[in-house]
């Protein structure tokens, strides 16, 4: 199945921040407890954000004390939603992980929610390794759709919709396990980087959503996305068939946020 080249992925998004930010449940709540408690994460820390999106992680990571907090969003549709929103509490620099321009060890705590796997890995890691100071934290998390055990009726109903697109880089690399919940890679690519202390943590919670939000969350997904508008419009409108006819207009789902963290040695 072909793969969503970087390049193409990081420009989806930037389509209608708006509806993306939405219709995207956001994040577990035990992410920010993680990192609080582990991270270190309070008033004051530094805080460096790789592609921040609309900022649902972002406004969390403010609220808990961020400050500075330099967002690096390479999309010009986004950072300006970003700006709109947030104004002077944060500073975005309108670049990628890979080509932007960053004081070497500067931040107590980097983060990326959602859009690592849209960073060439090995560059990526060793730009934020050389962007913290001694003893800091990175976070890098994903909240995925399914528990990876039990049968997804949504799924099963609606996967014949899409199994001809192309594959975002969340689908990991063949014969692998999804990128977020491929353990052993991600472990190994931190440690290459100088990490330690790496730890992975799989966190399970739930969310629903009625026949319009459903349509709404699939029209948020990069592979819809980069399909022209006749196209997209009509899976998204066989998607909201399902749900109505179906699942009775209301569509639970089991979702599981992947986190891993690691920090440079003091």
């Amino acid at each position: 199945m072909p793969r969503i080249e970087r390049s193409e992925g990081r420009r989806l998004f930037g389509a209608d921040p708006a509806a993306y930010d939405a219709a995207r449940p956001g994040h577990a709540d035990r992410v920010y407890d993680l990192l609080v408690e582990r991270c270190g994460l309070a008033p004051g820390t530094s805080v460096l954000e790789i592609g921040p999106g609309t900022g649902q992680a972002t406004r969390r990571l403010l609220d808990l004390g961020a400050s500075p907090l330099v967002a690096l969003e390479p999309n010009d549709a986004l950072a300006d939603h970003l700006e709109s929103a947030l104004g002077d509490r944060i500073q975005i620099v309108r670049s990628t992980l890979e080509d932007a321009m960053l004081p070497e060890a500067s931040f107590d705590l980097a983060a990326a929610a959602s859009s690592f796997h849209w960073v060439e890995e090995d560059a990526g890691l060793a730009r934020i390794a050389a962007t913290l100071r001694p003893g800091g934290w990175f976070a890098m998390w994903w909240t995925l759709f399914g528990d990876g055990g039990k049968p997804d009726t949504f799924i099963e109903a609606t996967s014949p919709l899409l199994e001809h697109l192309h594959s975002s880089p969340t689908k990991g690399e063949e014969g692998r396990p999804a990128y977020a919940r491929d353990r052993e890679a991600r472990v190994a690519a931190l440690t290459a980087a100088g990490f330690e202390g790496v730890e992975h943590e799989l966190v399970g919670w739930e969310a629903s959503w009625d026949t319009a939000g459903i349509r709404a969350l699939y029209g948020t997904f990069s592979p819809i996305l980069r399909l022209d508008e006749e196209r997209r419009t009509e899976i998204l409108d066989e998607i909201a068939l399902i749900a109505e006819r179906d699942f009775a207009g209301r569509v639970g789902r089991a979702l599981t946020t992947s986190v891993y963290t690691a920090h440079l040695p003091d």
